[in-house]
C-alpha cells in the first residue's frame, strides 16, 4: 500500500485540507440481502465519493457520498425537509468497509449502521481505475487507523494496516448478525416525530458497549422522597451516528426525589438493577420537552463543557401524563419557592398546559398556498442559498474598539439601523441589493451637561429624526437625541420618585408618525411620558402604580396602543390603556422574562425567557367575551389561555454545544403585513420560527444561521418579513431569511471535543 506514500504524502499532510480523495463519478445503492423488498436499490443514479476531515476534530474521517443532479433534475425536486443531498458516514472498524467487483465495476462496500443487521451500502465506481480504486481503499484504512490510535498514520506500515481489511465471517446457521437493537426500538421509532430530525427515525446500536458503572451517586435515592416513580427506556443522543442510542437494554426506573426535603431541591433519577446511574437537578436550563405521541421527555445536561442530550420514553400514556405533571410541578415549586398546592386552580392548569406539546391552536386557518410560499421562502434549494451566501456581506464600523456592540434598533423611516457600542452610536444605511453597509458615527453620547454615558436603551422616535436614549447613571429621566445632528438637545425629567426602567412607543407604529408620546414604566408602574409639557414630563392623570413588587422587565404596544406587561416573575399583564387595572393577569411559570412582544392585532404575545420562548394566543375562544382579545376582557378562570414553550431541540443544543441564552424575540412587523416569522438568537446562531406552522401547533419548525461571532441582538427590516439586520459583537449585516438552514449536524457545525455521547450524567453525584 505504501506504493502511494508520495502522493499521501501530498494530500494527507495537509491539514487544512478538508478533502484528501475523491471519486468524481459513481452509484449509491442500499442492498438489502434476504429481504423481500427489492434487494438492490438505488439511492443516487449519479453521486460522488469522498473523504473527508471531520472539522475541528483530530484524527477523525467522514466518507461522503453526495448527489449529483442532471440538468434541469434539481428544479423538479419538492422543495422538502428531507430532501436529501449527501450520506455521510464516519469512517471507523464498525463500518466493515471492503472493496468487490459488481458487472465488472470496482465496488466500495460497506455496512449502513443505522438500518437492519444485514443492510449494506454499495458505491459503484463507474470508469474508475486500478490505481485509483487502491489509493482510495488505502485512505480508509488510514482514516480508520488515525481514529483507533488517535494518531497520525503518516508512518504506518503497510501490516499496521492490515488489521482494518474486513475477513468475511462465517455465520452459524440461524445467526442473523452481531449487532443488538433496543428490546423497545419499535415503541422508540416515531420519537424523532416530536422530538428530533426526521432523518433519524430510529435509535442505533452503540457502536461499542457501554461500560459498566465503575461508581455510584454518593446518596442512594432509595432514602430519599419520591415524588413520583415511573417504569420507562433511557436513550441519549449519539453524536458520533447522529441518533438516540438505548443506554440500556431492559426496563428502567426513573423517578423524582427531593434532594433536601423542604428546600425544593428535586432531582431527575434513573436506576437499573444495580442501583442509580442517572442523575440531573430539575431546572429551567435542562431544556425539558415533551412529546405526547411518543410519551417522551427530551433534555440536555451540562457535562464539563459538552451539553448532551438524553430522552426517557415511558412505558405508557398513564406514566408519562403522571411524570410530565410532577415534573411540572417540581420545577414550578423550585422557581417560586413555594408549594405547588398553593396556587390557585386555574393557575395550575395553565402551569400544566405549558408542558403540552404539538396542540393545534383554534381558529386559524390552514392555507395550504400560504404554507407552500413560506417553505420556499425558508427552504431554497442549497444551490441559490449558497449564491445568496456569497453576497452576505459585514459591515465593519471604524468605531472605537475595546468596547462591543450591544444593542440594535431598527429605522422605520430612513432605511437606517443604529448600532450602540460603548458611549458611540453607530449609523448603517440599507442598501439597494438588502446589505447594510457603515454610514457614520455619533461619537460621545453625552447630557446637554457634556457629560459622558453609555446608553441602556434606546428608541427611535418622531419619524426617525429623534432618538430616546436611557442613562443608567441618571434613571429618573430620558434623554432626547437630535439624529441628524448627532447630538442630544434636551434632557426629559420624568419624576424624583419613579425611575424610568423600560420605554415603548405609544402604538406599535407610532415611530412612523409625528406621535410626541410615548409609554415609560418602572418597575412597578406604568406611565405616559409627554416630553411637551413643562416641568416633569410624566403625565399625571395616565399613572398607574401598583402595590405589588412587580418587577416588570419589558413593555410592547399593539397598532391600537394596547398594552401588554412582562415582569421578572414571569407573569403577563395585559392593558387596554393606561392608569387601569390589567383586563388580564396570566400567571408566571417562573422564569424571569427578558422582553416581550405582540403581533400589530394584539392577538399574538412572544416572551423571551433565557431558555425558551412563551408564544400566547389572546383570543378568548369561549364563555360571555368569546371573540375578545385579553387586552379587552379578562379570561374565564377556567379557561385560560394555553401558552406554547418554542424552544430548541435537546439534540441540536448538543451540536451547538453551549448553554441557551436567548435574545429578545421579535415579530417581523409593517404596517398592513401580517407577521409570519420569530426572530431571536442565542449565542453564534440567529434562530427564526415560521410562525404560519408554529400556529397549527408545530412547534419546532425554526431554521438557523451560525456565525464565528458572538450575535448580540437581531430583528427583522422595518415593512421587509425577509431581510433581516443582525448585530454581532464586532460587526453588523444583513440576511436573507431564506439563508437560514434547517438545524443539522452540519448547519450547526458546533467544535465537539468528542463525537461519543458519554455523559457525565450518569452516576454524576446529586
Amino acid at each position: 500500500m505504501n506504493i502511494f506514500k508520495s502522493l499521501l504524502g501530498k494530500v494527507w499532510q495537509d491539514p487544512n485540507a478538508a478533502e484528501v480523495v475523491k471519486i468524481e463519478m459513481g452509484q449509491l445503492y442500499l442492498v438489502r440481502p434476504g429481504n423481500i423488498r427489492s434487494s438492490r436499490e438505488c439511492i443516487y443514479n449519479e453521486a460522488i465519493a469522498t473523504i473527508r476531515r471531520v472539522p475541528a476534530l483530530d484524527h477523525n474521517f467522514q466518507l461522503v457520498i453526495t448527489r449529483v443532479y442532471e440538468d434541469g433534475d434539481q428544479e423538479l425536486l419538492e422543495d422538502e425537509d428531507e430532501t436529501d443531498e449527501e450520506r455521510v458516514f464516519l469512517i471507523s472498524e464498525e463500518l466493515e468497509f471492503h472493496s468487490g467487483v459488481t458487472d465488472d465495476e470496482p465496488t466500495f462496500i460497506w455496512r449502513d449502521l443505522d438500518g437492519d443487521v444485514d443492510e449494506l451500502y454499495e458505491f459503484v465506481a463507474s470508469g474508475t481505475n486500478e490505481p485509483t480504486r487502491a489509493f482510495f481503499e488505502t485512505c480508509m484504512y488510514r482514516a480508520m487507523y488515525e481514529r483507533k490510535f488517535k494518531a497520525s498514520a503518516d508512518n504506518t506500515k503497510d501490516s499496521d494496516l492490515d488489521q482494518f481489511i474486513w475477513q468475511p465471517v462465517t455465520k452459524a446457521r440461524g445467526q442473523t448478525g452481531d449487532r443488538k437493537s433496543p428490546k423497545n426500538q419499535q415503541d422508540f421509532e416515531d420519537l424523532p416525530s416530536d422530538t428530533v430530525d426526521d432523518s433519524t427515525v430510529q435509535p442505533r446500536a452503540m457502536p461499542n458497549k457501554i461500560p459498566s458503572a465503575a461508581a455510584r451517586p454518593p446518596f442512594a435515592s432509595s432514602s430519599l422522597p419520591t415524588v413520583t416513580s415511573q417504569e420507562g427506556h433511557i436513550f441519549s443522543w449519539n453524536l458520533e451516528i447522529e441518533g438516540f442510542v438505548a443506554e440500556r437494554e431492559e426496563v428502567v426506573v426513573a423517578k423524582i426525589v427531593e434532594r433536601t426535603p423542604g428546600n425544593f431541591n428535586y432531582w431527575l433519577i434513573v436506576s437499573d438493577e444495580d442501583g442509580d446511574f442517572v442523575s440531573d437537578k430539575i431546572s429551567s436550563d435542562m431544556n425539558p420537552r415533551w412529546a405526547p405521541k411518543t410519551s417522551s421527555l427530551t433534555w440536555n445536561y451540562a457535562n464539563g463543557g459538552r451539553y448532551d442530550s438524553w430522552a426517557l420514553q415511558l412505558v405508557s400514556t398513564e406514566a408519562y401524563d403522571a411524570f410530565k405533571t410532577a415534573f411540572a410541578q417540581c420545577l414550578w415549586e423550585t422557581l417560586h419557592r413555594v408549594e405547588f398546592r398553593k396556587a390557585k386552580p386555574d393557575e395550575q392548569a395553565y402551569v400544566i398546559s405549558s408542558t403540552t406539546e404539538d396542540i393545534e391552536m383554534h381558529d386559524v386557518e390552514d392555507d395550504g398556498e400560504d404554507e407552500e410560499e413560506v417553505d420556499k421562502e425558508l427552504d431554497p434549494d442549497e444551490e441559490a442559498s449558497e449564491e445568496e451566501e456569497e453576497e452576505e456581506d459585514d459591515a465593519v464600523s471604524p468605531m472605537p474598539q475595546g468596547e462591543r456592540n450591544s444593542q440594535l434598533t431598527i429605522g422605520y423611516k430612513g432605511d437606517r439601523s443604529y448600532v450602540v457600542r460603548g458611549n458611540n452610536i453607530g449609523v448603517f444605511s440599507h442598501s439597494s441589493d438588502d446589505q447594510v453597509k457603515y454610514y457614520a458615527t455619533i461619537s460621545k453620547i453625552s447630557t446637554p451637561q457634556g457629560k459622558e454615558f453609555k446608553p441602556q436603551e434606546v428608541m427611535l422616535h418622531d419619524q426617525d429624526t429623534k432618538m430616546v436614549l436611557k442613562n443608567p447613571l441618571d434613571p429618573h429621566s430620558l434623554f432626547s437625541m437630535d439624529i441628524e445632528r448627532g447630538k442630544v438637545v434636551e434632557e426629559w425629567k420624568i419624576h424624583e420618585d419613579i425611575t424610568v426602567d423600560h420605554i415603548a412607543p405609544e402604538n406599535k407604529f407610532a415611530q412612523t408618525t409625528r406621535e410626541q408620546t410615548l409609554v415609560g414604566a418602572s418597575h412597578n408602574a406604568l406611565f405616559r411620558v409627554d416630553p411637551r409639557i413643562s416641568g416633569s414630563k410624566m403625565v399625571e392623570s395616565q399613572y398607574k402604580q401598583y402595590v405589588s413588587k412587580n418587577k416588570f422587565s419589558g413593555v410592547a404596544t399593539t397598532a391600537s396602543g394596547k398594552l401588554a406587561v412582562a415582569s421578572e416573575k414571569g407573569d403577563i399583564r395585559l392593558f387596554d390603556t393606561i392608569g387601569k387595572n390589567a383586563k388580564t393577569a396570566l400567571p408566571p411559570l417562573g422564569d424571569p422574562i427578558l422582553g416581550i412582544d405582540v403581533t400589530a392585532s394584539g392577538r399574538w404575545i412572544v416572551a423571551t425567557t433565557k431558555t425558551y420562548l412563551l408564544l400566547i394566543d389572546t383570543l378568548i375562544g369561549e364563555g360571555r367575551y368569546a371573540g375578545n382579545l385579553g387586552f379587552d376582557r379578562s379570561f374565564p378562570a377556567n379557561a385560560k389561555p394555553m401558552p406554547r414553550r418554542l424552544q430548541l431541540r435537546s439534540e441540536h443544543v448538543a451540536y451547538m454545544n453551549h448553554d441557551i441564552n436567548f435574545s429578545v424575540a421579535r415579530f417581523n412587523q409593517g404596517e398592513g403585513q401580517e407577521e409570519n416569522a420569530i426572530v431571536t438568537a442565542t449565542g453564534q446562531y440567529v434562530i427564526a420560527w415560521d410562525f404560519a406552522k408554529v400556529k397549527k401547533g408545530h412547534l419546532d419548525k425554526y431554521e438557523i444561521k451560525k456565525y464565528e461571532d458572538m450575535v448580540v441582538q437581531d430583528n427583522f427590516k422595518f415593512g421587509d418579513d425577509k431581510q433581516i439586520i443582525v448585530a454581532l459583537q464586532n460587526n453588523v449585516l444583513a440576511i436573507n431569511k431564506k439563508n437560514l438552514k434547517r438545524p443539522t449536524r452540519n448547519s450547526l457545525a458546533a467544535p465537539m471535543s468528542s463525537l461519543h455521547s458519554r455523559s457525565g450524567i450518569v452516576n454524576s453525584p446529586y
